[in-house]
């Protein structure tokens, strides 16, 4: 039954990952860290929005932990904040202060993703943060030609700097959401295991369908992330069993668990990994990480060849 809220209209959309754009080269070398180290060579960077239009779902949490899962691989990450909460930018450890430059002044115009990112809490990971003055973009944008392009233009500056780059869309389906996708090579979209937010889901299916049409952009579902996720609840299990029946493969294998310490982690402005790294949430991320990157073909050190 829950199913028919998800229309088999858009299971064309349901694609699997493309095959990554950068080369990967094995490093013999080992570290004592989240997991083993890999050595890249960077062509250009891999660009996912995570995105659900539905908040409380554990969107934030995704990207700030995942990208300091990637980081922990010795990968070049870079996280862009465009939620006006400005939640990934607190989580990382980032102040905000009234002189910082934003992705406001990004959007407008005012300066590139070179100069905005900072170093975060978490080594090697960089994040273009944010502030509540990014609300006015939607409107100061309204009438500005080829408004939906003006995050990927400025992405395309530094996209060779990276090997991936998260952009953290607010929980709405406004002009900054579409900038975040419009940009972006895939969606992963964090999803809670309840009724409600399956609705979520089939509106943010049909914006990617839209997105495709208008744009000619050939928009991926990187994937489906289960969070706060409880298996001794029934209804959690059954809204997981029909995402996995309607999606199939594209729902990943890794469940985000419900916590307490990632819940923790954001206020002290660290990742889970930096906060509590033998957490169940913290593993939970590592693997994550680990299957995104089996699924674009990066090989760890030591995997079997």
């Amino acid at each position: 039954m829950l199913l028919q809220l998800l229309s088999p209209c858009l299971r064309s959309f349901c694609v699997l990952v493309a095959d990554p754009k950068f080369h990967v080269e094995q490093n013999r070398s080992h570290r004592p860290a989240a997991s083993d180290t890999i050595e890249v060579t960077i062509n250009m960077a891999r660009v996912l929005a995570i995105a659900n239009q539905k908040g409380g779902v554990g969107k934030t949490t995704t990207a700030i932990n995942l990208a300091a899962s990637l980081a922990a691989n010795d990968l070049k990450v870079l996280v862009i904040d465009i939620d006006p909460q400005g939640n990934a930018t607190t989580g990382l450890g980032v102040a905000k202060t009234p002189e910082q430059l934003t992705t406001y002044d990004v959007l407008l115009g005012q300066a590139g993703l070179q100069e905005v990112a900072v170093p975060s809490s978490f080594e090697g990971l960089l994040i273009a943060p944010s502030n509540r003055n990014l609300v006015a973009a939607n409107i100061e944008l309204v009438d500005v030609p080829d408004r939906e392009n003006r995050l990927r233009n400025k992405i395309e500056d530094v996209r060779d700097n990276f090997h991936y780059i998260l952009i953290d869309c607010p929980p709405a389906l406004d002009l900054l959401t579409i900038n975040g996708l419009v940009a972006s090579d895939g969606v992963l979209v964090p999803i809670q295991c309840e009724f409600f937010a399956l609705e979520g889901v089939s509106q943010l299916l049909d914006t990617i369908e839209r997105i495709r049409d208008s744009f000619q952009h050939n928009l991926k579902i990187e994937g489906i992330l289960l969070t706060m996720y409880d298996e001794r609840n029934n209804l959690t299990r059954q809204v997981a069993s029909d995402l996995k029946e309607f999606f199939e493969d594209e729902v990943f294998k890794t469940v985000i668990p419900r916590s307490v310490r990632l819940a923790e982690a954001p206020s002290h402005g660290l990742s889970i990994l930096s906060y509590d790294l033998r957490s169940k949430g913290a593993e939970s991320y590592i693997q994550l990480a680990k299957e995104l990157l089996a699924r674009h073909d990066v090989k760890r050190s030591g995997a079997s060849q």
